[in-house]
């Protein structure tokens, strides 16, 4: 039985069709990654890396940004392979809840234990990735957990250059995801 076809994939797939449908759109390009992303699902295309860095070509990522309400900053890390300062995050796996792959990620890449500022993403994006892994399309929910700038988080060297904190107005966005300037205006709207 492939992948797409198994009784525990097709749950997920409910799981995530409804996390999708109830990510309010911020504007038409995220409308239309939700809309892109919900026949995605629906279709029999397989939805889980199962192989680096890119089998199937086209798959499910949760990022999650660490938000200090109050200073207005987020922590962002210095990818080795995209060569870009991003949210951090990971591929989801097989059948995992994204929100799961969030906290996994989190406690694997900075060593803390995750505490959500929103429960569900509060944004989608569908991307082609760079980079030395580029070439393939990454599925985004992007997830915002509770951090505090005056804290030293433990970073993964083998991953990350580097990971630092930035007030919106710092945020490298020419060397960033490339819709990351949406996201911040997006979440601008929560805080």
């Amino acid at each position: 039985m492939t992948q797409a076809m198994t009784k525990e994939t097709l749950n997920a797939r409910s799981i995530l069709r409804n996390i999708v449908a109830n990510i309010p759109p911020f504007d038409d390009l995220e409308r239309e990654h939700i809309q892109d992303t919900l026949s995605w699902i629906q279709s029999s295309a397989p939805l889980f890396r199962v192989q680096k860095p890119d089998v199937p070509i086209k798959h499910l990522v949760s990022y999650f940004l660490l938000l200090d309400e109050d200073a207005k900053k987020v922590l962002l890390v210095d990818h080795k392979k995209a060569k870009l300062w991003l949210p951090s995050g990971g591929h989801v796996e097989v059948d995992e809840h994204p929100r799961d792959a969030a906290v996994r990620e989190c406690f694997e890449e900075l060593r803390i234990e995750a505490e959500f500022f929103k429960i569900d993403p509060i944004f989608l994006t569908v991307t082609r990735t760079v980079g030395l892994t580029a070439g393939h399309t990454d599925v985004s929910l992007w997830y915002v957990l509770k951090g505090d700038h005056r804290v030293s988080y433990e970073l993964d060297e083998e991953e990350f250059m580097a990971v630092r904190w930035f007030r919106f107005d710092e945020i490298p966005y020419e060397r960033s995801d490339p819709h990351m300037g949406r996201f911040i205006n997006k979440l601008r709207g929560y805080l």
